[in-house]
């Protein structure tokens, strides 16, 4: 697999990285198979994986942990998230810091995380984010305490859904050392003011969400269902499964000849160099050898790019967006 820098950080990661949501969040999950697909992605390259106390209260923490164990001598690097106290996805226009991530409240999930994975963080995320906080000096001495104590080695944020913009102050404070953003064929606007900007301060950018919750692997239908309990039954509602189903069926006959719809979807995301790693969920080992293989592959041509680029979807966050 090609590895990229990330960021000023000067980690070496394998631009296709391991999203861990799956793992905890999703219905159709099981320990034994998530990790063989776990073992199998660093037998093939993968060396960074992101996960989150809140996927699975901590399970797919512990997941990562046990990899991390059976693999002594691999550089395997480790990002996770705290989760907001108030326990809203995404953030709320006038949330107070305290109302979030309060200083205490930041150190107890910090050891949680720690205790889960075994080890130090590489990466330590919060989990919803509002610019307004950019400036506010405890979540700074909290995160910079625990960068002291050698406990978590690099801070980041990861953005609200379709809210590209809002970071970019915090960024500026020279605190942060990478950016979660979603970035895909749908959602291209981070190209616009984020990505340049991460550049200009050389803050390393994790793509997420490469294939739209599910949408651009090309298997929904506008009568797609989902068992109770599994998140994308309540992102994919009707006013957004209809049209994202009608999107996603234009993009269908733009997929190379030999190349499959989930792999012209990784490969769209590949093609930015200001993207130093891109996330997508892989439970079982088929979709990590997939997935991995789109590293391998040639880039896609300058004209599908040219093409692709026109299926930009700008969105506004919205009830169901979470």
């Amino acid at each position: 697999m090609k590895q990229r820098r990330f960021g000023r950080t000067g980690w070496q990661v394998g631009e296709i990285g391991y999203g861990m949501w799956g793992m905890a969040g999703w219905t159709g999950s099981e320990d034994t198979e998530s990790l063989a697909g776990l073992q199998l992605a660093v037998d093939l390259g993968c060396n960074f994986f992101d996960t989150a106390w809140a996927y699975g209260d901590g399970h797919s923490e512990r997941l990562l942990g046990r990899l991390i164990r059976a693999n002594p001598t691999r550089t395997l690097y480790a990002a996770t998230k705290i989760p907001p106290k108030n326990r809203q996805w995404p953030s709320r226009r006038g949330t107070s810091l305290d109302e979030v991530f309060p200083t205490d409240y930041i150190r107890e999930y910090a050891e949680r995380s720690l205790e889960n994975i075994g080890r130090h963080i590489d990466l330590l995320q919060f989990h919803v984010w509002e610019d307004d906080w950019a400036d506010d000096d405890r979540w700074q001495r909290a995160m910079d305490d625990l960068k002291r104590e050698g406990l978590v080695h690099a801070i980041g944020v990861s953005i609200n859904r379709w809210e590209p913009w809002n970071g970019m102050r915090t960024l500026r404070t020279g605190l942060v050392d990478a950016v979660q953003v979603i970035y895909n064929i749908f959602d291209q606007a981070p190209d616009d003011e984020l990505f340049p900007l991460c550049r200009e301060l050389d803050i390393g950018v994790i793509a997420r969400v490469p294939f739209d919750e599910g949408s651009l692997t090309g298997t929904l239908t506008k009568d797609s269902t989902w068992p109770e309990g599994d998140w994308r039954g309540t992102y994919f509602v009707p006013e957004n499964l209809i049209p994202t189903v009608e999107r996603v069926d234009a993009l269908k006959p733009l997929v190379p000849a030999g190349s499959t719809m989930p792999d012209m979807a990784l490969r769209f995301i590949l093609a930015s160099p200001d993207v130093d790693v891109v996330i997508p969920g892989m439970r079982k080992p088929a979709n990590v050898r997939a997935n991995t293989a789109a590293s391998d592959r040639e880039p896609l041509s300058p004209q599908l790019l040219a093409e692709l680029k026109k299926h930009r979807w700008d969105r506004e966050p919205t009830e169901w967006s979470q």
